[in-house]
């Protein structure tokens, strides 16, 4: 008898066991589960920073480019602001009467400013058109204002200083005496 009640002892722990490893198993199931949810939540946590990552990335790479290409359109544009004084310069230095003994001079001064003016045209340096245009603050600084018959208001009737453009960007305004 005790050798039955060994054998059924025994069967119950082996069935207890059995019940154990059960439980066991949809313990270790519910945990293999959770791990794989927490995986797959940490995979999209990840490659969200991926995207968010990639995303600054080209972002930064964009505005780099945009710097790029400003800083090369506009490379002359603290030496021409120094040069347009010289512009003017060489241009009253024309308008003056010349001998002919001095002809020569002045050839050579006006080669000079060709070649200046040139290289300031290759860079995309304009001169902004004033005279008989219509004032526009803009482009126009108005010095003086000047009641003139058979001219309408508001229009440049003198350009005392010219102005300069570099591209799409105003270097120096046009200092102007506009019509009342």
């Amino acid at each position: 008898m005790e050798q039955e009640t060994k054998k059924e002892e025994v069967k119950e722990e082996k069935k207890d066991d059995v019940e154990v490893k059960e439980d066991e198993e949809i313990v270790e199931d519910l945990n293999e589960e959770d791990e794989v949810e927490t995986l797959k939540k940490e995979i999209a946590r990840l490659k969200n920073a991926y995207a968010l990552a990639y995303a600054d990335t080209e972002n930064l790479k964009k505005r780099l480019q945009a710097e790029a290409e400003q800083t090369r359109k506009y490379r002359i544009q603290s030496f021409a602001m120094e040069v347009l004084p010289v512009i003017d310069n060489l241009e009253r230095a024309l308008k003056q009467e010349v001998k002919e003994e001095d002809k020569g001079f002045y050839d050579g001064v006006k080669m000079i400013y060709d070649q200046l003016w040139k290289a300031l045209k290759d860079e995309g340096v304009t001169e902004i058109e004033a005279q008989d245009k219509p004032f526009d603050a803009n482009v126009h600084q108005a010095l003086l204002s000047e009641k003139k018959e058979g001219v309408e208001p508001g229009m440049v009737i003198e350009v005392l200083q010219k102005g300069y453009k570099l591209k799409d960007r105003i270097l120096r305004p046009s200092f102007v005496k506009v019509s009342e």
